[in-house]
């Protein structure tokens, strides 16, 4: 693995294919590596991550992959599951992906004999976002172009299932909020349900649209951020259902926003992939202008690490790292 200066990334990893997502494991695996899998055309690679920064054995980053599992299509969401675990014997991994094809596949693999995968049919249109229940893993929802928000079990049965005013662009799942899920439509509304009683108990508006993602902040609960039309917005829940904060960042558009798990004032944003590259910029609530800019070539997706100040863009047949500062 080398650090890549030309674009200022910290380092890159070579791939065989365009990567159209990456995202790390948000949950802990009981492993000091960090899980990270990646979306290709028609495959999905999950891999270990370890870096300088977190141990000091390491020199720059080290990367392995585990497996490579074959998807038949172009993946364009994944989501872990928190049962994923390296620790077991034997170990379990555990994701679900979305596809072009309006499907939701849940892959289980002990990385060795036993490589599942089942299909879950329902949705009528693209898939923009999935996440599963962070605490149990025994949910998935996801969001679609098709106006619905769908919770699924296991099996691939509709739990429920939630009507929009647009598309569903982004769901969110917090830890400490396990009954209730955050839901970002394109018309610029996000919306928070209430998964007993299954009714929209809270909304917040951007009053400008398309809105194309949104993330709810791991370290407070009351902080909500998303991207629309070119620029950022904030939200603290308990104060006002319009934004306290907001700002022009991209100049064409921007297309998402993912908060740092390690720190609440930390957020990083992308552009929409130009040309030939995509900017990335790291953000501080404390800070007028952007702590760090990067530019991948075609980017896509936007991930961070689950502990360190570090974020992760798919590229042409690459992924891209920056570490920030804290």
């Amino acid at each position: 693995m080398k650090q890549d200066s030309t674009r200022n990334t910290s380092y890159t990893v070579d791939c065989e294919d365009y990567v159209h997502v990456v995202k790390f494991n948000p949950f802990d695996s009981g492993d000091s590596c960090s899980l990270i899998a990646y979306g290709g055309n028609n495959y999905v690679v999950v891999g270990t991550c370890r870096f300088q920064e977190e141990d000091a054995e390491v020199e720059g980053m080290q990367y392995k992959t585990l497996r490579t599992f074959h998807h038949g299509i172009r993946v364009d969401a994944i989501a872990w599951s928190p049962e994923t675990r390296l620790d077991a014997i034997p170990p379990q991994i555990r994701f679900c992906t979305a596809a072009s094809d309006r499907k939701l596949r849940l892959f289980t693999s002990d990385l060795q004999d036993k490589n599942e995968f089942k299909t879950f049919d329902g949705h009528t249109d693209y898939i923009n976002d999935l996440v599963f229940a962070p605490n149990e893993g025994q949910e998935i929802a996801s969001v679609s172009d098709d106006h619905t928000c769908r919770v699924w079990d296991l099996e691939g049965n509709e739990k429920a299932h939630f009507v929009l005013r647009s598309s569903g662009m982004s769901v969110c799942w917090h830890p400490e909020e396990a009954f209730k899920l955050m839901v970002a439509e394109k018309n610029g509304t996000i919306r928070f349900y209430d998964l007993i009683t299954q009714q929209a108990i809270l909304s917040l508006e951007c009053e400008q649209t398309p809105l194309m993602s949104a993330d709810w902040c791991l370290k407070n609960t009351f902080k909500i951020g998303a991207v629309a039309g070119s620029d950022w917005l904030i939200w603290d829940i308990t104060r006002s259902s319009y934004p306290q904060d907001k700002r022009p960042v991209h100049v064409d558009r921007a297309r998402l926003f993912r908060w740092s798990r390690a720190n609440e004032n930390l957020f990083a944003t992308t552009g929409y992939p130009g040309k030939t590259t995509t900017q990335l910029l790291v953000h501080h609530l404390g800070h007028p202008q952007p702590i760090l800019t990067g530019t991948a070539a075609v980017g896509s997706g936007l991930t961070w690490h689950r502990t360190l100040p570090l974020c992760a863009v798919g590229g042409d047949h690459k992924i891209f790292f920056w570490v920030t500062e804290m």
